[in-house]
């Protein structure tokens, strides 16, 4: 029987409803109603409800994108449970015959961050759900299109998650000079049905740091740390096209040690937000004017 996790995203309008296996191999498909869904009966399916405005598949997960008229909190269990009853009765998610990407026209946007040697390019609409970050084309593997990307040689570093690509560039490149051919290079390789993570490769140190595997046989106060930098830091952070891991709790210490990651590691601001922001977030929460924030690449 399938059973379907709900997660949310940075875009409060758009759920995510994972499931335990993938649903699709290096595609995704992207319906804005539903004659475009013609291909995916469980997308036509959740077109007759009333709030649904786009569906997306890729990978491991069905992303649905709502009208204002409801709120997620009062349909998303029902909207899961739909699903779920869908599948576990024979119901086909993507047509056998449907092998190639269709070619979606796509917008990219470049956006500043508080990071002068990263930009973060939006893309409207998501190109992955797990968040990772690649230092050299050695690392790229998972993503061909960070591989492609690093062939330019102002590419320094590349961060990839949900619907944004963030690229430091090195400090004797302008962004002046380099951004028009970023943006369109990344709109084109996308819009052409170009891999831009492939979630069969997602095994990495960095992605699993993430999932925080041993979560449940960690101390109670560093599941509080992951649970506060989860909910309150991560959103904020990756509105700037960044992120940040949990690293480690020093009990005796009081030192938080995290990862920093896209547009914060390297970022001028990275030490204010990590001590008047973070730190002073944590003191607060847990009740420890003791604790220490730390970051091991900032």
């Amino acid at each position: 029987m399938t059973k379907i996790t709900i997660k949310e995203t940075q875009n409060p309008t758009i759920l995510k409803f994972e499931f335990p296996d993938f649903i699709t191999q290096n595609q995704s498909f992207e319906f804005k109603n539903i004659d475009e869904a013609k291909n995916s009966p469980l997308a036509q399916q959740l077109f007759y409800l009333p709030f649904v405005k786009s569906v997306y598949i890729s990978g491991n997960f069905i992303a649905i994108e709502r009208y204002s008229i409801v709120e997620w909190n009062d349909v998303q269990e029902a909207v899961a449970e739909q699903i779920e009853n869908f599948v576990n009765q024979g119901g086909v998610i993507i047509k056998a015959d449907e092998t190639q990407t269709q070619k979606q026209p796509v917008t990219v946007y470049g956006e500043t961050t508080p990071n002068p040697a990263t930009l973060k390019f939006v893309v409207n609409k998501m190109v992955t759900k797990n968040a990772i970050e690649f230092k050299n084309i050695d690392e790229t593997q998972p993503s061909p299109l960070a591989k492609e990307l690093f062939n330019f040689p102002y590419v320094k570093e590349i961060f990839i998650d949900e619907n944004y690509i963030s690229v430091s560039k090195y400090e004797s490149y302008d962004w002046n000079d380099i951004t028009l051919e970023l943006r369109s290079f990344i709109k084109l390789y996308i819009e052409n049905g170009g891999t831009v993570l492939d979630e069969n490769f997602i095994a990495t140190p960095k992605i699993e740091k993430q999932k925080i595997e041993n979560f449940d046989n960690l101390d109670t106060t560093s599941q509080q740390i992951i649970n506060i930098l989860e909910e309150y830091v991560k959103p904020a952070v990756a509105a700037d096209g960044g992120n940040i891991l949990f690293d480690s709790y020093d009990e005796k210490e009081k030192r938080v040690k995290v990862i920093l990651q896209g547009a914060c590691n390297g970022c001028p601001s990275s030490t204010f937000t990590l001590k008047s922001g973070i730190e002073n977030m944590l003191k607060d929460m847990l009740h420890d004017e003791n604790i220490k924030v730390e970051a091991l690449n900032g």
